[in-house]
């Protein structure tokens, strides 16, 4: 019997220590504390998602209203109004650059943004229909243009005037002409023509001349002077 005592004594659990209480007792308060904190983090989104039906209700029943941006919002914001804004069968689109500077816009269905439009807000930039119009025109009436220059081909340019009558009273009216006239090559430019040497005769008679010029100077030299 005593055998049998002994045996269940030692197979109970020891009782905690006062450590292993502490950090029981720390386990708890820490739960208690997360699940509080998550049923107050619900609340809050509760409350948010009801302040956001009411404020897209207004915008539905303002009939002067056609858009409406909201301040900026974190993540979980951004869904839940994105969430009210679906059922309530409006359109909506996220803008901005930084998570924390990303703001919700909302537009009724039958005044849904265009492409143009929604480039402008991700460039930061305001939407001003005016501008955006008269830049389509611009745009429509350049493209136009480039599809008739290019039906009419390369565009020949002519000088508005004449440079002859502009500079006529300098050069005259007939320099001009005069100089641009076509020049002939001269086929036997690099040939002397017989015609235009300086002595045509043979050496033999160019000697018999010499001869007789030195024999008519020999014989003046002889003749007597007269005095």
């Amino acid at each position: 019997m005593a055998d049998l005592l002994g045996s269940i004594l030692s197979s109970m659990e020891k009782p905690p220590s006062l450590g292993d209480q502490e950090t029981r007792r720390k386990a708890r308060e820490q739960a208690a504390r997360l699940k509080k904190l998550q049923e107050q983090e619900k609340q809050q989104k509760v409350e948010f998602r009801k302040r956001m039906e009411k404020e897209v209700s207004d915008f539905i029943q303002d009939s002067g209203q056609i858009k409406k941006k909201f301040q900026p919002m974190n993540k979980i914001e951004r869904s839940i109004l994105h969430d009210v804004v679906e059922v309530a069968g409006l359109t909506s689109f996220s803008f901005g650059e930084d998570d924390e500077c990303r703001y919700v816009m909302i537009f009724k269905k039958e005044f849904a943004p265009s492409d143009e439009e929604l480039d402008s807000y991700r460039r930061g930039e305001e939407w001003d229909p005016q501008k955006a119009e008269e830049k389509r025109r611009l745009k429509e009436l350049a493209q136009r243009q480039e599809e008739e220059a290019a039906q009419q081909g390369p565009v020949v340019v002519s000088p508005a005037s004449d440079y002859k009558d502009k500079y006529s009273h300098l050069i005259g009216k007939g320099a001009a002409k005069d100089a641009a006239h076509m020049l002939q090559a001269n086929k036997t430019y690099g040939c002397v023509p017989v015609a235009n040497k300086r002595d045509t005769r043979s050496i033999e008679e160019a000697m018999n001349e010499i001869r007789a010029k030195k024999r008519l100077r020999q014989r003046g030299e002889e003749l007597p002077s007269t005095s």
